[in-house]
């Protein structure tokens, strides 16, 4: 019979926010702990969650996710939980001080990156503190983008002759 521990997935990744580095420059990244109702983590375990329209928000001496979407789960019946409700992030103090200088001196957002399960089995999200990009600047990525695609494929080419 195997250990305990090695069942589980290392950093299993629940739901990606693939735009937000399109959107956004990252300029630095924390992870944190969410706080979570039994559902919500039976729902991620499903795999089942999406962060593409969600945003962190710093209110009083705390951050919260908001407008993240686990759906319910479908076992619970009408223990279920609200699936946009607003979901609290563990962090340190020194983290949400740096985080909030950064927001409103600088002008930079919180946006969450991955969710996912950590070694232990805890639910995490990688949260960027990021600054939006202009259109030119998305430009500039989807040209820097298709140049590696073309000089991979170049470079595959010249290796099998």
């Amino acid at each position: 019979m195997a250990p305990r521990g090695s069942q589980r997935t290392v950093n299993k990744v629940v739901a990606e926010n693939r735009k937000a580095r399109f959107n956004y420059e990252i300029l630095d990244t924390y992870e944190a702990g969410l706080v979570l109702t039994g559902t919500e983590v039976k729902a991620l375990r499903e795999g089942r969650a999406n962060i593409a329209e969600s945003y962190a928000s710093d209110e009083g001496d705390e951050i919260w996710l908001i407008n993240s979407h686990l759906p319910e789960y479908l076992q619970a019946n009408r223990f279920n939980h609200e699936p946009r409700r607003r979901r609290k992030l563990l962090l340190n103090k020194r983290e949400i001080g740096r985080m909030r200088q950064a927001v409103n001196r600088e002008g930079m957002t919180l946006i969450p990156l991955k969710i996912y399960f950590n070694e232990k089995g805890r639910a995490k999200l990688e949260i960027a503190v990021a600054k939006g990009k202009k259109l030119h600047d998305k430009r500039e990525t989807e040209k820097e983008r298709d140049w590696n695609r073309q000089k991979s494929r170049l470079m595959k080419g010249n290796t099998k002759e």
